[in-house]
């Protein structure tokens, strides 16, 4: 990811595109698996979806069950280009959550010093005083997808309050060609306003170029996609907030994705 300028309109959009580069994806081998099933999920950081580039590691992956109660999934094998997780699906019926967890990862920190630029990834390295700094930010990234067993339901939807986040309106599990999906943005429980979503189609392949569709939210942190072709797609957006005291940064920079399955009617 490359660093985000604090821009609006068009130029926003422009810097949006900048910092789509290895997006983090968590993509289900089944949307709709059996009780008892093994489900697998590929967790990845990619340029095309869903072709992995880099592991998402140093993360704790876990379920939320239609029960609302949250677990540890069976297996997680990290690889260098991805992680496998798989968890033997249980026998009640409804939807489930599945989430990377979030994952602090690289420092984007440079700053100029009489006409030169320097730039350090390594926190206890210091930024030399009187620096003009031109970025001090650390990535915070979450990737979630959700499957149904049965008829889909919405516990697992809720909204957790905290950090960046799609809140369905429409059920992920329940998405057919003419329709649409409508979430809202929300960062630690607060709907984020004119806030940018991209919405990419999965191809699996580097060979075709994927459609995409960059969206607005409305005033109160609502978007919705047109569904007009059947597929996989990945939903992502990013948003800049003060990092907490004691971070070796100035911001964070969080990106949410969330991938989903539209169906023919």
């Amino acid at each position: 990811m490359k660093p985000l300028t604090l821009l609006t309109g068009a130029l926003a959009w422009a810097a949006f595109a900048t910092a789509s580069a290895h997006t983090p994806y968590l993509s289900p081998s089944n949307f709709a698996p059996q009780a008892g099933e093994t489900l697998a999920l590929d967790a990845s950081f990619a340029e095309t979806f869903f072709v992995p580039e880099a592991a998402f590691d140093n993360s704790r992956f876990a379920i939320t069950g239609p029960d609302g109660a949250s677990v540890a999934p069976d297996t997680v094998q990290v690889f260098k280009t991805r992680a496998v997780v798989e968890h033997r699906m249980p026998q009640g019926k409804g939807s489930y959550r599945f989430s990377t967890g979030p994952r602090l990862g690289a420092l984007f920190r440079t700053w100029e010093v009489g006409g030169k630029r320097e730039s350090s990834r390594d926190p206890a390295v210091k930024i030399p005083a009187g620096a003009k700094i031109l970025s001090n930010f650390q990535s915070l990234t979450l990737a979630e997808t959700y499957v149904s067993i049965g008829a889909p339901d919405t516990a697992a939807l809720r909204a957790r309050g905290q950090g960046l986040e799609f809140v369905p309106v429409d059920h992920p599990n329940d998405l057919y060609v003419g329709e649409s999906f409508a979430f809202v943005v929300q960062h630690d429980g607060k709907p984020l306003a004119n806030q940018p979503v991209e919405i990419t189609e999965a191809v699996w392949t580097s060979d075709r170029k994927a459609q995409v569709v960059n969206l607005t939210t409305d005033a109160e942190g609502r978007v919705s996609f047109p569904l007009r072709h059947a597929g996989t797609w990945l939903a992502l957006s990013r948003h800049r907030t003060p990092a907490p005291a004691g971070a070796p940064v100035d911001e964070y920079s969080h990106s949410y994705t969330l991938t989903f399955r539209v169906l023919e009617p």
